[in-house]
């Protein structure tokens, strides 16, 4: 997303371009990067068999991604403004079609996590100046709100879908396929966005962007993950050492961008109470829906004993209830009760939803013990996610528009990575100290699934008191 809040880019008049095609073209790259953030986890167990990684490791297959990804949003953004937002868009097309080669004849974990991370990279390229570009298409308040609509049920159920097409993939022809399938869609998704999207030009490179900057909030980012996902394989004094190095990149970070002249982050925006409200309630329900997306698949193959495919299927609901209620429902139910009262009651669906799943037993069913709570989740999610980016952006002032959509994006990926590491490394945790004391091998995976479903709940719980207590409307 694009964050500058210099003058916008020049364009070539919009009438010679298809805003239609260029919707389609924008919608379908951002698609390709949101499903390769989760068509992993139902691969999980393969990647896991063929390459040797160790449980707590085997997060970094989807972390690798991720945190670049996050980290790198402010930045490319900016360079967005820069050198073209259409440069950047079809430049992170191609790094991310590389990438995702690369990752499909990797052999090796090393080989798999440094391409998982380039695809991290091209991400970051690729999303970050979407909603400048369709601001720029759409400039009618109506027209503009319809376009987000559609862009956003695409990403909302992009993500549960990269779960089907992650387990068909696998099965019908192994995990490197999840990748390699990437190589006709990048490329088709190219050409139609060097023929589709109107050029224009950036504000040049002589502007200048806070490349330390970016490198110290990506920096902290990695290390806060890796501090996370190995706490249980390092003592207590390395892990506080390492804590502290994360604390002082962060420090270093928030002093550069009070002081530097053109900040990736201006330090005003966390002045509202909307916005800041808005990323932190955002952090934790993230984590919460994003742990359940890997936890989840996991349960459904290592408990209830699915195949690829079938976990997929299982899946399947929860982008086709996301996409029917976020296209049907979600502005008309805002515009009735008001984001506040919608975002509460989706929270409390998601809460719902994963303190039924903290109670799934090792001989549970799909049908009474995955289905109920995933449709809760899904409705959950459909209903807050819009809310929740609504009150964002009330909160920001209009020139701050665009560096408030990169901060809402970049706060949604580092609530998924911190959710990740967090519930996977207590669910490993718990199944080999069950796994010591002579448990079963499948009561011993359940329980610490069980346990993270658990820890879900609470997170959950806390982003509902957070948004009473942060987000209430004051006056009118």
């Amino acid at each position: 997303m694009s964050i500058s809040t210099e003058s916008p880019a020049r364009t070539v008049p919009r009438r010679t371009y298809s805003r239609g095609a260029s919707l389609a073209v924008l919608c379908a790259g951002t698609l390709m990067t949101i499903l390769d953030g989760n068509i992993i986890t139902v691969a999980m167990p393969a990647v896991q068999s063929d390459l040797g990684f160790s449980a707590p490791g085997l997060a970094w297959v989807v972390n690798a991604y991720l945190i670049p990804f996050g980290g790198l949003l402010l930045l490319a953004g900016r360079l967005g403004d820069l050198v073209g937002r259409k440069r950047m868009f079809t430049a992170g097309l191609a790094v991310f079609t590389v990438a995702s080669v690369l990752c499909g004849v990797a052999t090796s974990r090393a080989v798999l996590i440094a391409a998982r991370a380039l695809q991290g990279v091209g991400g970051a390229m690729t999303s970050a100046v979407v909603l400048g570009m369709l601001v720029a298409l759409f400039p009618g308040a109506r027209e503009r709100a319809r376009a987000i609509a559609v862009f956003s049920a695409v990403g909302a159920a992009g993500g549960a879908l990269g779960t089907f097409l992650g387990g068909a993939l696998t099965q019908a022809a192994g995990w490197h396929w999840i990748f390699l399938i990437n190589l006709p869609i990048g490329l088709a998704a190219w050409f139609a966005a060097v023929r589709v999207l109107a050029p224009d030009d950036g504000a040049g490179l002589g502007r200048g962007a806070d490349y330390p900057g970016a490198a110290l909030v990506t920096g902290a980012l990695m290390l806060t993950i890796h501090i996370v996902v190995g706490a249980g394989d390092r003592g207590l004094s390395a892990t506080l050492l390492l804590s502290a190095l994360a604390l002082a990149l962060y420090t270093g970070f928030v002093l550069r961008q009070a002081r530097t002249t053109r900040p990736l982050l201006r330090l005003r925006l966390f002045r509202s109470r909307l916005l800041t409200g808005a990323n932190a309630v955002q952090i934790l329900m993230i984590a919460t829906m994003y742990g359940f997306q890997f936890i989840g698949a996991l349960y459904v193959q290592r408990v209830l004993g699915y195949g690829e495919l079938a976990t997929g299927t299982a899946f399947l609901p929860a982008p086709v209830a996301i996409g029917v209620l976020m296209l049907g429902l979600s502005a008309r139910t805002v515009g009735r009760f008001g984001a506040y009262r919608v975002l509460l009651a989706g929270l409390v669906l998601i809460t719902a939803g994963m303190a039924l799943l903290s109670r799934a037993p090792v001989d549970g069913s799909y049908v009474t013990d995955v289905l109920p709570p995933l449709l809760l989740l899904a409705a959950g999610f459909a209903a807050a996610m819009p809310a929740l980016t609504g009150l964002a952006m009330s909160g920001a002032r209009e020139e701050d528009a665009g560096l408030a959509s990169g901060l809402f994006n970049t706060t949604q990926v580092v609530g998924g990575s911190l959710g990740l590491a967090v519930l996977s490394t207590l669910a490993a945790g718990r199944t080999e100290g069950l796994l010591g004391r002579g448990a079963e091998p499948v009561a011993a995976v359940a329980e610490g699934y069980r346990l993270a479903f658990g820890v879900a709940t609470a997170i959950a719980a806390a982003a509902l008191a957070l948004a009473a207590a942060l987000l209430r409307p004051r006056g009118r």
